[in-house]
């Protein structure tokens, strides 16, 4: 016959050898891609590794930039948002997985009453047991699910470093293009005005008509007209540079003016080459397509978590308890109370409830797997498309170099001849709206090469590393630019 500590030990080791059976559900596999083996990229570049990719605008050696960079990272909220996120999931993250564990609790009390007038007051004291035998493995997968979800919040985390860093790049480029544009464009002004002056100067001597002064003001105002819309780009840029590092608006404008008449050497250096990672690695490196991975995994994971309520539920439970009257002798007279249980439960008849939620969540995780396909293409899309751009803007940058060139040449030829009377004042109008159109496309082009190069390290997945602080609390405070 069994003894009476054996009966007591039976549910202890019946749900030990419970909860040894195998999670329900599908087990989580990463979806194989197809992955091209190289870029299409129009030209050779060099290799990129996760150090070059990390903190790429380095390459750019713009000390301004790079401070507004670190500003960034430091004070912008939508990264404080971010990592709050990322706290939220760790901590559900947690208590998903506490819920595995069993569960204590302690209580006492004092009770006065009163019986045919004698007074008598009961101490008593005890703790509680329960324990939920995760027979099905709907906790463990539950469990999953939350790794799943902190892991896609710490790549939601990277992703958002990523864009603001590019973002900032990004406006900085705008500001400076927006400032080199308005120095050409006072620059072309103050030309047309001597222009003007010595057409007035001609009609006085009768060497010119009313006509000529005419087409001169006009062309001059119409330069004029053009700085209003090109300073409303710049401030728009200004503007939203401090808000990107956490500043109100107009709060840069001393910090990143310019001289008067500056319009060389405000955009960034290009560097010589390009850090160019091959496709498998790239995708490895973006942040978003982990995130859509991971997002793919939970869901999978809430298959067999949903699957796993199908089944019956099986606990434990026990109370150990002590009553007196009096303090003194709680630990000599007081009765002692236990108890154990074990009790079973689960579904009879629910008209299909518990199998419409296996198969709605089975249509979730198909759903992610949709959106982690989506996103991978994206990628590639993304990265061919900047190549092709980095290329091409190259490639016409040099061209407007050579042209805007030309135009400086043919506008101070021009004027010369003009004065001396050796051509008409419509050559002079022609040669100086084409200077002015191609030094404003030239300034143009070369904020849409560095443009499309910050793409591209947007696209490379590029302004993290796994030892970021921004992963855990804010990163102390960068310089002010």
């Amino acid at each position: 016959m069994a003894s009476p500590l054996s009966l007591r030990l039976l549910p202890l080791l019946l749900a030990g050898g419970l909860t040894a059976c195998v999670s329900v559900g599908p087990d989580y596999r990463a979806p194989a891609v197809a992955v091209p083996a190289a870029w299409q990229a129009p030209s050779p570049e060099a290799t990129a590794t996760p150090e070059s990719l990390a903190s790429w605008w380095q390459q750019l050696a713009d000390p301004q930039l790079s401070a507004l960079v670190a500003d960034a990272l430091a004070a912008n909220p939508d990264l404080d948002a971010a990592r709050a996120a990322l706290r939220a999931a760790r901590a559900s993250r947690d208590a998903t997985a506490a819920q595995r564990a069993p569960s204590v609790g302690a209580s006492g009390g004092v009770t006065r009453s009163t019986t045919l007038g004698a007074q008598r007051t009961l101490y008593d004291a005890g703790f509680d047991a329960a324990w939920e035998l995760d027979v099905f493995g709907g906790l463990r997968r539950a469990v999953e699910a939350a790794d799943a979800d902190s892991a896609a919040a710490l790549a939601d985390l990277r992703a958002t470093r990523v864009s603001l860093v590019a973002e900032v790049a990004l406006n900085y480029i705008d500001l400076r293009a927006a400032q080199m544009r308005l120095a050409i464009a006072r620059a072309n002004l103050e030309s047309q005005s001597e222009t003007l002056q010595i057409t007035r100067w001609r009609t006085q001597a009768g060497l010119a008509s009313a006509l000529d002064v005419e087409q001169a003001r006009s062309n001059r105002e119409s330069t004029r007209a053009q700085i209003p819309t090109l300073d409303t780009s710049r401030a728009a840029a200004e503007h939203r540079l401090a808000v990107l590092t956490g500043r109100t608006p107009g709060s840069l404008h001393d910090v990143l003016a310019v001289a008067d008449g500056a319009k060389g050497g405000l955009l960034p250096r290009l560097p010589a080459s390009v850090a160019l990672s091959i496709p498998a690695e790239a995708l490895r490196q973006r942040p978003d397509i982990t995130a859509a991975e991971r997002r793919l995994a939970a869901a999978t994971a809430r298959v067999g978590q949903a699957e796993a309520a199908r089944y019956p539920s099986f606990s434990l439970g026990g109370s150990i308890g002590l009553q007196a009257l009096g303090l003194s002798t709680f630990t000599g007279g007081g009765q002692v109370a236990r108890s154990l249980a074990a009790s079973v439960s689960g579904p009879v008849f629910d008209a299909g409830r518990l199998r419409a939620q296996v198969e709605a969540q089975d249509a979730l995780r198909e759903q992610q797997l949709a959106a982690y396909r989506k996103a991978v293409l994206a990628a590639l899309e993304e990265v061919q498309n900047a190549l092709v751009a980095v290329a091409d803007t190259r490639q016409r940058e040099a061209a407007l170099t050579d042209a805007a060139d030309a135009a400086r040449n043919a506008a101070l030829y021009a004027r010369h001849r003009y004065t001396s009377g050796l051509i008409d004042f419509q050559t002079v109008l022609s040669t100086e709206r084409s200077l002015l159109t191609l030094e404003d496309s030239l300034a143009s082009a070369e904020a849409a090469r560095l443009t499309a190069l910050v793409q591209l390290y947007k696209a490379l997945g590029g302004g993290w590393s796994p030892g970021d602080a921004t992963e855990t609390s804010p990163i102390a405070t960068g310089s002010t630019p």
